[in-house]
């Protein structure tokens, strides 16, 4: 009798446990859903028991649901995208180095100019390209007016102006139709006015020509230089041109006091400041 306990019990306790491995088991590859519901299983069984995304396709996204092209770059602490952020301006005021005096002699600066080569000043200045690149270019003022005139670039770089050249007219040699044929901005220049024996403003680095071709000098059927023709229509305002109000007017009339050719009457000189109104 005792025997036969044995063996009824024996049995009873194979037939619960193999009861409870078949209604546990899951499908090959299945993985759990809601409590108690089996799902198949779309991803590859990982180590530790937790399931894995296929691969994405090269060149798509690895997010559930993302287009093949959306972008995968991280985004900011803020959860936003960043860009890079522009050079600070920089300004710089110093004495013309030997080299470059020796350059500007016979070209830009001969004897009998009103101003000797000791009262000039090089700036090197942070200003926009024509693509929107940040650079810098170089400029030769007076001394008197130097650091103003870094101010003023410091307000036409903050506003992201744009200027097409920005060099020594001496690479020129020192013409100033051919550096307005360039599109190039220059200051000093030791020359007269055109057609008279008087010493333009720029023989005293006072004054500043800028963006020639965008902002030409206009008298009656006369446009200096050329190509400036295109830009007659003031009021069809395109990217380099001064205009009222504008970044550049603001910069050296409100912030430095100097005067427009553009507010001139028989005539309109559209890229010149200077510091006395000539």
């Amino acid at each position: 009798m005792r025997r036969l306990l044995i063996l009824m019990l024996t049995a009873a306790l194979l037939s619960v446990a193999c009861a409870t491995t078949a209604e546990g088991a899951l499908p090959s590859g299945a993985t759990t859903g809601r409590a108690g519901e089996a799902t198949a299983g779309t991803g590859l069984a990982a180590p530790g028991g937790t399931t894995t995304k296929p691969a994405a396709p090269l060149g798509s996204s690895t997010a559930a649901g993302a287009p093949a092209d959306a972008s995968t770059a991280a985004a900011s602490p803020t959860g936003t995208s960043t860009a890079a952020a522009a050079p600070a301006f920089r300004g710089s005021v110093r004495k013309l180095y030997p080299a470059l005096r020796s350059r500007m002699r016979g070209a830009s600066w001969h004897k009998g100019c009103p101003v000797p080569l000791r009262d000039l000043r090089l700036l090197t200045v942070s200003r926009y390209h024509w693509d929107g690149d940040p650079g810098h270019g170089w400029l030769v003022v007076h001394a008197d007016v130097a650091k103003d005139v870094v101010r003023a670039f410091k307000h036409l770089y903050a506003k992201k102006f744009r200027i097409r050249s920005l060099r020594l007219v001496d690479r020129y040699g020192a013409d100033d139709n051919k550096s307005m044929a360039a599109n190039n901005t220059s200051a000093f220049n030791c020359r007269t006015v055109s057609g008279t024996t008087t010493w333009s403003a720029h023989s005293y680095g006072r004054a500043i020509d800028i963006n020639p071709v965008q902002n030409p000098y206009v008298r009656g059927s006369v446009v200096q230089p050329d190509r400036g023709r295109r830009y007659l229509d003031r009021d069809d305002v395109r990217k380099g041109m001064i205009v009222q109000p504008g970044p550049v007017r603001w910069a050296f009339v409100q912030i430095i006091d100097w005067r427009w050719g553009g507010n001139w009457n028989s005539s309109k000189d559209y890229q010149h400041f200077s510091s006395n109104g000539r």
